[in-house]
């Protein structure tokens, strides 16, 4: 078996590169250990004093170990500077970023550290700490001592309450005293420590805790009560809050002279508050290891300044081991990908070179050269594209712009696409905010959805036959705008299908138009058939009436009466024939209006006057805005629209259960106008009027002529009013019908 034996040098440089990464593990597990193990001694006392001389030298032969490593570790960095190793360089301001960035922050908190610890260290016990515990334990034995000469002094008084009262009925007495001073027990003794009576816990017990024979003799003699404070002796042995208490013995006076009376001994035992007792306990300790601590503050300074430096060579010989092993991994691949860096940003997006080895730092230099062939492939597709889409966009950008005619692009299944600011000022819905959802998916815009859908559906099919390149068609829309009522759009739309299999709608508003022919034609039925009509009616009546006066008398008294009869017909109808022709001819000839700023309110009123008292029991209400400011109009014109308004209100009105018309005015800032509003409690409108009600000839009314709202279309056009009409319904059902208008306020 035979082979090629690895080359000497590479085998020792991989033999050296072990052999120090295994050296610097172990220094680096040493050191955590010594560290750890100074942790534990910051936290132990007893531990730290035991092995402070271990830890001291362990410390020392560590940091050496580190120190001379360290300056190794340099020597050979500027020995490969030297010898001009590629990478060398990187290699050295590597080592030098990782020990800066380990020896600044560790030299900076070492400094602040070391200063802390032995200048700051005394200050942790100054007189001030050492005096504030004082202070505390004063404080504690003061308060201690304050209650219990309290309770002294009402042991004290209750043992003079007692006196003359018989050893039976004491008891009684007992039990109040101790509710009223609050103890946990009260005992009266005999002079020989014989329990004579009890309340509390004391008589539970079946050998009860007597006085000892000095309290009894110094009660006796100071004459006066006698306290003890039981449960805080031992400290250091924590005992239970709620076990501490305060006892007070006092002599009760005897009201009996004579030799064989006998003292009796009254003693009141009362908890200490548990707050008031841990606290004492609390500032007891912290004392005793205040003083513990202050004893070892020269051997903590050590400890800590110790721990310190060896941190301190950790984060040193970290920093240059890392940047030592890191540096040539890091240096070839990182200057390849620099070179090729500045020549992606110069624009150069040629093939870059790439490292076959598998670690990541050449896998970045592959993926990089990868990347570098993508982005040159990719700017190329995209600066066609771009060219491509900036013409489109140019060309679509101006057919919409200066287009006046609505635009909507729609996909195969009628879902718009895109539309143009026509569309939306046309059909009075924000058909932006629909893009992507179908026509008619639109509010209000349901039937024209539909009916756009049914004639590409018609213009697919016949185009295959006949080779139709579009259809065109003519719509009513009843577009819906917010707080208005319904307005009938007349619409001519234009559909053709696009290259891509798309669909274009044109459309364009001929609702002005059409009104405009319609009016025009009207008005110039309405004068010519004035003008036929008008010219006989006035021989009929002078014929009809001198027939009356050539045959009056001359008839006998039937025949006489159907003559008069007759003749009455044939004026009434003639006149009526008058009025007819009268306002056909007021329709054709309505004058020019003289707009003048005028208070509409003021107008309404004076009308509403003439009405007062009609006598068809329909009751007029007003709801007048008083800050409407003024309006221009024709104070003419705007008279008759508001008659014509309310005889119309009051017809629909007439023989209604609640015959009702109301007059409102009401000015919207916002849109800077004053509305007119008049409505009736009638039937309403039926659909198919209110949609050309404001044509002329268009009326319910048996006897109308229709032309009483399309007079007032008329004039509302002249002031450049918007007039709308509807129906007001409740729950579905019809109550009536009103008319507004909406005029400009005159600045």
């Amino acid at each position: 078996m035979s082979g090629t034996p690895a080359p000497a040098g590479r085998a020792t440089s991989r033999g050296f590169r072990w052999g120090v990464v295994v050296t610097a593990a172990a220094m680096v597990a040493i050191g955590l250990v010594l560290l750890f193990l100074l942790t534990q001694a910051t936290d132990n006392q007893i531990f730290y004093e035991r092995n402070y001389a271990n830890l001291f030298a362990v410390n020392i032969a560590v940091a050496s170990m580190l120190f001379a490593v360290i300056v190794w570790i340099v020597w050979r960095l500027w020995w490969r500077v030297r010898r001009g190793r590629f990478g060398s360089r990187l290699l050295m301001k590597l080592a030098a970023i990782f020990t800066l960035v380990g020896l600044l922050p560790g030299l900076l908190i070492y400094t602040v550290s070391y200063q802390f610890v032995s200048r700051s260290i005394e200050s942790w016990f100054d007189v001030k700490v050492e005096g504030a515990l004082d202070a505390g334990l004063n404080l504690g034995r003061v308060t201690l001592d304050t209650l219990a000469n309290d309770l002294a002094n009402k042991t004290r008084v209750a043992g003079e309450q007692l006196a003359g009262k018989s050893d039976a009925l004491v008891g009684i007495s007992l039990s109040r005293l101790r509710e009223q001073l609050g103890a946990t027990d009260v005992t009266l003794w005999s002079a020989g420590g014989t329990l004579i009576a009890s309340a509390g816990e004391t008589r539970f017990q079946v050998n009860p805790e007597r006085p000892s024979p000095y309290q009894l003799r110094q009660a006796r003699s100071q004459q006066r009560a006698v306290t003890q404070i039981e449960g805080l002796d031992d400290i250091g042995a924590a005992p239970v809050a709620t076990q501490a208490r305060v006892r007070a013995l006092t002599l009760v006076p005897s009201t009996t002279v004579g030799l064989l009376s006998e003292s009796r001994f009254l003693q009141v035992t009362q908890e200490l508050p548990p707050n008031l007792v841990a606290n004492a306990i609390a500032v007891t300790e912290a004392n005793r290891e205040y003083q513990e601590r202050a004893l070892g503050r020269e051997g903590l300074r050590r400890m800590y300044i110790g721990t310190l430096t060896l941190s301190l060579f950790l984060s040193v010989f970290g920093a240059v081991l890392l940047a030592v092993l890191l540096g040539n991994q890091l240096a070839k691949p990182l200057l390849l990908l620099a070179d090729g860096v500045r020549q992606v940003a110069a624009g150069d997006l040629t093939p870059k070179a790439m490292l076959q080895s598998k670690d990541e730092l050449s896998g970045l230099t592959r993926s990089f050269a990868d990347m570098t062939q993508q982005l040159a492939d990719a700017r190329a597709d995209v600066q066609s594209s771009m060219s491509k889409v900036d013409a489109a966009r140019v060309q679509l950008q101006t057919i919409l712009d200066n287009l006046t005619a609505g635009v909507i692009v729609l996909d195969a299944t009628g879902t718009m696409l895109s539309t143009n600011p026509g569309a939306t000022r046309i059909l009075r819905a924000p058909m932006a905010a629909f893009e992507g959802q179908p026509l008619a998916a639109v509010p209000g815009l349901e039937a024209f959805g539909q009916g756009v859908q049914h004639q590409f559906a018609i213009f697919l099919s016949e185009n295959k036959q006949h080779g139709l390149d579009h259809w065109q068609q003519s719509f009513e829309v009843n577009a819906a705008r917010p707080g208005l009522p319904p307005d009938a759009i007349n619409l001519i739309a234009r559909g053709a299908e696009m290259p891509g299999g798309e669909w274009l709608l044109v459309f364009d508003d001929i609702s002005e138009m059409v009104s405009a022919q319609r009016a025009q034609a009207w008005g110039e039925v309405a004068r010519r058939l004035a003008h036929e009509i008008k010219n006989p009616l006035t021989p009929i009546r002078l014929a009809a009436e001198r027939l009356e006066m050539k045959l009056g008398g001359k008839l006998p008294d039937s025949e006489q009466a159907v003559l008069g009869k007759s003749v009455k017909t044939i004026v009434d109808q003639v006149d009526a024939m008058k009025r007819l022709v009268n306002e056909f001819r007021d329709y054709a000839r309505l004058p020019a209006a003289d707009l003048k700023p005028m208070q509409l309110n003021t107008l309404v009123t004076d009308v509403l006057h003439l009405y007062a008292h009609d006598t068809r029991g329909i009751t007029l209400k007003t709801e007048l805005d008083a800050d409407c400011p003024l309006v221009l109009g024709d104070v003419h014109q705007l008279r008759q629209v508001l008659h014509n308004l309310l005889q119309n209100a009051q017809d629909a009105a007439e023989g209604q259960p609640r015959a009702e018309v109301l007059v409102r005015t009401r000015y919207i800032s916002a849109a800077e106008r004053v509305r007119l509003v008049v409505r009736d409690s009638g039937p309403g409108f039926p659909e198919h009027i209110l949609k050309r009600a404001f044509e002329p000839y268009v009326t319910t009314k048996p006897k109308g002529t229709g032309l009483g709202l399309a007079v007032v279309k008329k004039i509302a056009d002249e002031h450049r009013a918007r007039v709308d009409i509807a129906n007001r319904e409740a729950d579905g059902v019809v109550t009536g019908a009103q008319v507004s208008l909406s005029f400009i306020v005159a600045n």
